[in-house]
């Protein structure tokens, strides 16, 4: 697994899980959308890294964050999953659906999106030349 896509990954998993701990009741719909614009700064990062510092083709490039971001979804539901263990109600079993879920979820919409955005950077590249 690419050292990159892993790190892009705990990135999502931590704005995903730390956000929540910084709002109060007043102002939750702001720390969403805060932790949503900031993923999508990282998911825009990422690409372009993969891009342009890595040089990888569009394909891979797509690859590498279609797995940063499963890497996310992964992440997103492994907590999910213990916070439902704590919770006094009991767990839920059906809740480790998410854990194949969330990463499909993520991944396959984050890799149509960088593949789009990085065949559309060589595209101008190629204008240029």
């Amino acid at each position: 697994m690419n050292r990159t896509a892993l790190l892009v990954g705990l990135a999502y998993t931590a704005i995903g899980v730390l956000s929540p701990f910084l709002s109060s009741p007043t102002t939750v719909v702001f720390w969403r959308v805060a932790a949503f614009v900031v993923s999508g700064i990282v998911f825009v990062v990422h690409v372009l890294h993969e891009h342009f510092r890595r040089r990888n083709p569009a394909r891979r490039t797509a690859w590498h964050a279609a797995v940063g971001a499963a890497v996310g979804g992964l992440g997103l539901a492994l907590a999910a999953n213990i916070h439902e263990l704590g919770l006094a109600t009991g767990f839920r079993p059906k809740l480790l659906i998410a854990l194949v879920a969330w990463p499909v979820l993520t991944g396959v919409p984050a890799f149509v999106a960088a593949l789009a955005v990085a065949a559309g950077l060589v595209g101008i590249e190629d204008r240029r030349r």
